[in-house]
């Protein structure tokens, strides 16, 4: 009780922090344009017309956002909402599916829940769109923009976002009923796989024009509601398996990154360490219920109520953040305040290194 306690507190000073002059919406945003990929963390709206169990576009989701239940996998903003606001945009970005020619001058999100770095990630649960499939539908819009004239030349002062790889492991490698990974490698080799193809992607991104890039790292996702319940914690916090494959993902990060902005002495690629930012008193902290009547093992149960305090739920269903704890890690992402937060740039001053 202490370490949520601990937690709650910190969030406390997060909200402060929003209401008091860390957000201000300005005439003009820091960046020309934002672009989003990932998987349901980041996705808003991008699954809805598709055959798909990934989907978040009903009641109870979205039950405090200001456009009601759009596709996202919260009661409210996601992280990249919430950091698009802090860059000085006035409106959220657009989900790929439904972007107009006069949007998506101001960027894109192409994020789509179930999603994985890798292909296969999530088919057992019907559509999604995987990391290739954004990049291919990126592609698709730097030729919109171009056939409009517009100037792509400024991708690379743009912002990019990715948040992904936690369904190549908790809708992958830990289900082997659907995917044969964990006989084809060991844990360890499985995540150097993983990594080696994310660096292709990232490669391919910076190709078509990305400079400015956040990477997102995984959270203990031993330790989500879903986590806990499905496979077991042997009295101890959270999933220890699990956790060791997050973190095992997380440590390639620093060097990936670095070999990223080595070969290209104009890149900017920087990483967000998420554990850092949502644990910051470990993992026993996470230990809250969703907020969210559950239909399964994981989504909110359409048209049930949630619970009424969501300020105090760290998971609003059995898999995603609640929106409070979406702002401590934007906020954090934005700005850093420990030097674990961010390598080597937070958001902020990401932004502001002119290329």
């Amino acid at each position: 009780m202490a370490h949520e306690s601990s937690f709650l507190v910190l969030v406390h000073i997060f909200i402060l922090l929003w209401h008091f002059g860390t957000y201000k919406v300005s005439s003009k945003p820091k960046v020309p344009c934002y672009f989003i990929f990932g998987d349901s963390l980041v996705d808003n709206g991008n699954n809805n017309e598709l055959y798909s169990k990934w989907k978040a576009n009903y009641r109870p989701y979205g039950v405090d956002f200001p456009k009601g239940d759009t596709g996202r996998f919260c009661n409210g903003r996601t992280t990249a909402d919430i950091i698009g606001q802090f860059l000085g945009f006035n409106d959220f970005i657009p989900p790929y599916a439904t972007a107009t020619d006069e949007e998506i001058s101001t960027g894109v999100n192409y994020a789509s829940a179930g999603c994985g770095i890798r292909e296969e990630t999530g088919s057992h649960n019907g559509g999604r769109f995987s990391l290739d499939m954004q990049l291919v539908n990126h592609k698709a819009v730097i030729s919109r923009l171009s056939r409009l004239q517009q100037n792509i030349s400024t991708l690379k002062e743009c912002m990019y976002l990715v948040n992904i790889g936690s369904n190549d492991f908790v809708n992958n490698y830990f289900l082997p009923d659907h995917y044969n990974t964990s006989r084809l490698y060991s844990l360890k080799k499985y995540t150097e796989v993983l990594m080696k193809q994310y660096s292709k992607q990232l490669r391919t991104l910076y190709k078509m024009g990305a400079r400015k890039v956040a990477l997102f790292a995984l959270t203990q996702i031993g330790c989500t509601p879903l986590a806990t319940s499905k496979f077991g914690t042997d009295g101890k916090p959270c999933v220890k398996e699990i956790n060791k494959a997050a973190m095992l993902f997380n440590h390639k990060f620093k060097p990936l990154v670095e070999k990223l902005n080595t070969d290209n002495e104009d890149a900017l690629f920087t990483f967000i360490n998420i554990t850092s930012i949502l644990y910051p008193q470990g993992d026993r902290a996470m230990r809250t219920p969703p907020c969210c009547k559950l239909d399964g093992e994981w989504a909110c149960k359409a048209g049930s109520i949630p619970c009424p305090f969501r300020i105090f739920h760290i998971y609003y269903d059995a898999l995603h953040p609640s929106e409070i704890s979406n702002i401590a890690m934007a906020t954090r992402a934005y700005h850093a305040i420990h030097p674990a937060d961010a390598y080597p740039y937070d958001i902020y001053h990401l932004v502001r290194v002119h290329n």
